[in-house]
């Protein structure tokens, strides 16, 4: 190959090589600035609470005037308006009560029949939903069974009397689960199996859910689970337990019972996150689900949600669903090392430059690149070295170099270029000086490299 056409090619190349060496050089020193991520993964489930857009109140709902409600609370101790839902231990209540009067409201009220509620002066207790408040104060539950009764069945024994405790002024008796439970008979298993092995879902009649959320069930349960939706259980009569007997005959199927608004989960890995998905559900929502009206569907979705939150926290040593690589910290190892190759093919270019015979002024110039290679060969190597304080003169000297390369390619004048290259051998210099190695001193470094 002639000289002129090695040049053709081997020019273009070799600054080519340069350019993207600097490019390499720039990404690598700004990707050293980003943040460390130590998170798991990122839940894809909906931030958003119960939703109350499209329930939480029902246009069947409703209470009478102020004065109606005066004159019935009046001529009885307890008053229970139509669409009442909570109920209680009479006789336990009766024992604390005194002259104690309560009023029962239907749960699912707007704010003006919930303010009509509250304006009845001869209450002592108004009771709206399963919500219990009187006077100042508003009694709630902080344990599992607890809310169990209250959300499974309507009760909310404990909590009428720890506000009639409180408004006497006397000690609060200690709680007491009531809730009792049977086996499901043969008949009522055979349905709910048949129903779940066709579907995967069993609806029981009286039940407000209609269907599952199928985003928030994928990712809860990406393997897929079992519903059982019930409604709101009889207050005082035992519960079929039929989570128990659903897990013992499929040990690996995960399964979400409801009854009413009460959610539990049965099967693998309920011992490591069931109870923590319940406390930390009912705990933050069981203020609004006790005095609104909401279906079962969107209570489900919410629990769902929750369920995904811990699942992908990692806590319990779950899978978790892929997450892409970034591309960037990827080949972040990698950059060094391409850095490296193109500094390298361009120091062989240019040697190979220098070996071409010339004449005249011609070869005096092509001593700038021979120098431009050498800093630039200089400024990867100790770019490894660098800190806070000597970035920002080794960032001028990369500058420098970049803007003596295009000088050289412009074919500005000579003097120009030399007077670049001054400025990024200073910057060296000083980069050299702050890490605080001699042999890294532009002068040094390039006689010992053309040496």
């Amino acid at each position: 190959m002639t000289a002129r056409g090695y040049r053709r090619w081997a020019e273009p190349v070799r600054w080519t090589l340069l350019g993207l060496a600097g490019l390499v050089l720039v990404v690598f020193l700004l990707a050293q600035r980003q943040s460390i991520d130590v998170s798991y993964g990122r839940s894809p489930s909906s931030t958003a609470g119960v939703d109350a857009d499209t329930a939480g109140t029902t246009d069947r709902a409703t209470v009478p005037s102020v004065a109606e409600m005066t004159a019935l609370v009046a001529a009885a101790p307890v008053v229970r308006l139509p669409g009442s839902v909570a109920y209680w231990n009479e006789q336990r209540v009766r024992a604390v009560a005194g002259d104690t009067r309560i009023l029962v409201a239907p749960p699912g009220l707007d704010s003006d029949e919930r303010t009509r509620v509250r304006d009845v002066e001869n209450a002592t207790i108004r009771v709206i939903g399963t919500e219990v408040s009187g006077g100042f104060y508003q009694a709630s539950s902080d344990t599992l069974p607890a809310w169990r009764a209250q959300f499974a069945t309507g009760d909310v024994t404990d909590l009428l009397i720890a506000l009639i405790t409180a408004l006497r002024k006397e000690s609060t008796p200690a709680d007491r689960d009531e809730l009792r439970w049977r086996e499901p008979s043969g008949p009522e298993l055979i349905a709910v199996l048949t129903d779940l092995r066709a579907t995967g879902r069993h609806i029981a009649p009286g039940t407000t859910l209609t269907d599952v959320p199928e985003a928030a069930a994928r990712n809860a349960f990406p393997d897929g689970a079992w519903y059982v939706a019930l409604p709101v259980q009889r207050y005082g009569e035992p519960l079929p337990r039929y989570g128990p007997a659903l897990s013992a005959r499929f040990p690996d199927q995960p399964i979400v019972v409801m009854y009413g608004l009460w959610v539990e989960y049965h099967g693998p890995g309920a011992a490591d996150f069931a109870e923590l998905a319940g406390a930390s559900f009912y705990g933050q929502f069981a203020s609004v689900l006790s005095r609104s009206d909401y279906p079962q569907r969107n209570v489900l979705g919410v629990y769902l949600n929750r369920v995904t939150d811990i699942r992908y926290a990692g806590l319990f040593e779950r899978p978790l669903p892929y997450r892409p690589a970034d591309p960037l910290r990827v080949a972040l190892p990698a950059l060094p090392w391409l850095f490296a190759g193109c500094v390298a093919a361009f120091l062989v270019l240019s040697a190979r430059s220098l070996r071409r015979p010339g004449r005249g002024p011609g070869r005096r110039r092509d001593a700038a690149p021979v120098r431009l290679a050498g800093l630039t060969a200089l400024a990867v190597e100790v770019s490894l070295l660098t800190d806070a304080r000597s970035n920002p003169a080794l960032t001028r000297s990369i500058v420098a170099l970049q803007a003596a390369r295009s000088a050289w390619e412009e074919k500005l004048p000579t003097r120009h270029v030399r007077a670049l290259l001054d400025e990024a051998a200073a910057e060296l210099d000083d980069t050299a000086r702050q890490v605080g190695i001699a042999s890294y001193r532009p002068d040094t470094y390039l006689r010992g490299r053309l040496s």
